[in-house]
C-alpha cells in the first residue's frame, strides 16, 4: 500500500523510524524490537539508509521487506542520491520494488568527506524527479521546519522545499524540532507557498546530554528555554534526564495532536521502550 492513502484514510497518522544494525548478526537481534514496534500498530515504519557501500543498503531493503511480510506494516525505504548514480539508483530501485515495498523517502544525503559525491543526483529534488519519471512508488520528502543547515535563509529554504514537491514529493517527513511554534509557522508558510500535500512532524525523545549535542550539531534544531532547564536540572542524572527527555516529547506530541498535525513520525533509536511509552501515554488521543 502507498502511505499517500494512508493519509488520505485516517484523522492521524502514526509512523516510525528505525536503522539496520550494521553487523549481519545484529539484524536477526532487531526482531525484538519490531515485534513491540508492530504490536504498538503503527500506519508504516522507516527504515534509514546510508551513504555509499550497496551491502549496507541492501540490509535496509531487506529489513523493510521484513516490516511488510512478517509484521505486517508498511515499510518506507530512504534512498539517498548525493554518492550514487543513476545505474546505482536503479538497481537499488528495482531490488526495493522486487521486496514488494512501494514507497521511498528521497533524500540528498549527508555529505560524506570519505565518500565522494557522484553528479547526477546533487539534490534530493533532482532524485525524486527521477524516480517520479522512472518508477510508480510513492515519493516523501524530507523538510527541515528550523532550516536546513546549508540554506541561505528561509526563502531560499522553501524555494528548495517547493522545487522537491514540484518534482514529485506526495508527502513531507521533518526534521526533529524540539519548538512546536516552530513547525505551525513553518506549516503555515509551506501552505501559503502552495504546497498542500501532509506535513508529518518528526519527533526523537531527548534521552542524555550527549545524544542531544549531537542532534543540535547534525541538524541545526535549537532548544527553548525550557528545554534548557530541563536539561541544566537534569542533564547529570540519567534516570532523571530519561524521564524528563520522555515526558517533554509527550508533552509535544499531545500539543501537535491538539493542532490536528496530519501525523506524527517517531524517531526511536531502535529503542522499543521509547516507542511503547510513548504510544501508551497517546494512545487515547492519536485518534480521538
Amino acid at each position: 500500500m502507498k502511505i499517500t492513502d494512508i493519509y488520505k484514510s485516517k484523522k492521524t497518522v502514526l509512523s516510525f523510524e528505525i536503522f539496520p544494525p550494521k553487523k549481519d548478526e545484529e539484524l536477526q537481534n532487531i526482531d525484538p524490537t519490531l515485534e513491540i514496534l508492530s504490536d504498538l500498530k503503527p500506519d508504516y515504519i522507516s527504515v534509514t539508509f546510508g551513504a555509499g557501500g550497496n551491502a549496507n543498503n541492501s540490509k535496509t531493503i531487506s529489513l523493510a521487506k521484513r516490516i511488510k511480510e512478517v509484521y505486517h506494516t508498511e515499510p518506507v525505504v530512504h534512498l539517498t542520491g548525493l554518492c550514487y548514480d543513476k545505474a546505482e539508483i536503479d538497481a537499488f530501485a528495482k531490488e526495493i520494488k522486487d521486496a514488494g515495498v512501494e514507497n521511498i523517502l528521497a533524500l540528498r544525503g549527508d555529505i560524506n568527506p570519505n565518500i565522494p559525491a557522484k553528479n547526477d543526483f546533487p539534490h534530493a529534488s533532482d532524485l525524486i524527479a527521477y524516480l517520479k519519471d522512472s518508477y510508480d512508488f510513492c515519493i516523501a520528502g524530507a523538510c527541515y521546519p528550523e532550516i536546513h543547515p546549508e540554506s541561505k535563509d528561509r526563502v531560499d529554504e522553501m524555494k528548495n522545499l517547493k522545487k522537491k514537491v514540484d518534482a514529485g514529493a506526495e508527502l513531507l517527513l521533518s526534521q526533529l524540532f524540539f519548538n512546536n511554534d516552530t513547525f505551525y509557522e513553518f506549516t503555515e508558510v509551506c501552505r501559503i507557498a502552495g504546497m498542500d500535500i501532509p506535513i508529518t512532524p518528526g519527533i526523537m525523545p531527548a534521552l542524555n546530554a550527549k545524544q542531544i549535542d549531537r542532534m543540535v550539531t547534525l541538524c541545526g534544531a535549537t532548544l527553548p528555554e525550557r528545554f534548557k532547564r530541563i536539561m541544566d536540572r537534569f542533564g547529570n542524572d540519567k534516570d532523571a534526564m530519561f524521564d524528563a527527555g520522555m515526558s517533554y516529547a509527550l508533552s509535544q506530541i499531545i500539543d501537535l495532536l491538539a493542532h490536528d498535525v496530519d501525523g506524527i513520525h517517531l524517531y526511536t533509536m531502535n529503542n522499543p521502550v521509547v516507542a511503547k511509552r510513548i504510544c501508551e501515554g497517546v494512545k487515547n488521543i492519536v485518534n480521538a
